[in-house]
């Protein structure tokens, strides 16, 4: 099969993952270009509004000019092109849990450890402080019992119906980032173990398990460090 279209992006962004996880369960191919982020996604032959305005990535572009930029937006158009695939779900109802869930992984999960990612490993937040740290972790800890909980009441472990979704792809990119920061071993198998029970699950899918890597997780949440 022909690719349906090229993307620009990292392969280690989780958004990137999540779109190519999408286009792979769907039967889908997409041809991620070479690209070094900080530099490619800033060149003047690729940035402006025709091309990866305000050098956002990933950025995509279908094969008769179509663009997409941000994340979430193309795993969603990616999931939408079979939708025997199941990956929106099967009924108005499943995907707007689908929905549901995709943003709760994204807000509330996400955002609280990539921040705290970006303050203590990346250093690209330098005025990151002990409150801040403190504040995000506790943020994505309500969510993650939340999260868990859930789960429990799922048997078939993954969030809507008893196949994957983008729901779960999403959740799985954002609990990798939790497993960085704020989960060390004891959080992962004791206090939210059926979130990790899920990532597992859904990263050893043999479609996509090459798109998620080793998941390089801490032996301990991160702990602020000053300067």
């Amino acid at each position: 099969m022909a690719p349906i279209g090229k993307l620009y992006g990292s392969p280690r962004q989780p958004q990137t993952k999540a779109i190519l996880s999408a286009a792979a369960i769907s039967g889908l191919e997409i041809d991620l270009l070479p690209f070094e982020f900080g530099i490619a996604n800033k060149s003047p032959d690729l940035t402006g509004p025709q091309n990866l305005p305000l050098s956002y990535t990933p950025a995509f572009e279908d094969n008769e000019g179509f663009k997409l930029i941000k994340g979430t937006s193309t795993a969603r158009y990616v999931s939408a092109l079979v939708p025997k695939a199941g990956l929106l779900g099967h009924d108005v109802k499943e995907t707007a849990q689908v929905d549901q869930w995709v943003h709760f992984a994204s807000s509330e999960i996400y955002v609280p450890t990539a921040n705290i990612y970006a303050g203590m490993i990346t250093k690209d937040l330098p005025a990151f402080t002990e409150e801040q740290r403190k504040h995000y972790q506790e943020r994505a800890e309500r969510s993650l019992k939340f999260l868990d909980d859930h789960l429990a009441s799922r048997s078939s472990g993954l969030l809507v119906n008893d196949s994957l979704t983008l729901a779960d792809i999403i959740l799985a990119t954002a609990v990798q980032r939790a497993g960085q920061t704020v989960c060390g071993v004891k959080e992962r198998e004791r206090v939210y173990r059926n979130v990790f029970a899920h990532f597992e699950k859904v990263t050893n899918d043999e479609r996509i398990k090459h798109l998620f890597g080793e998941p390089e997780f801490v032996d301990k949440a991160l702990s602020f460090k000053a300067e």
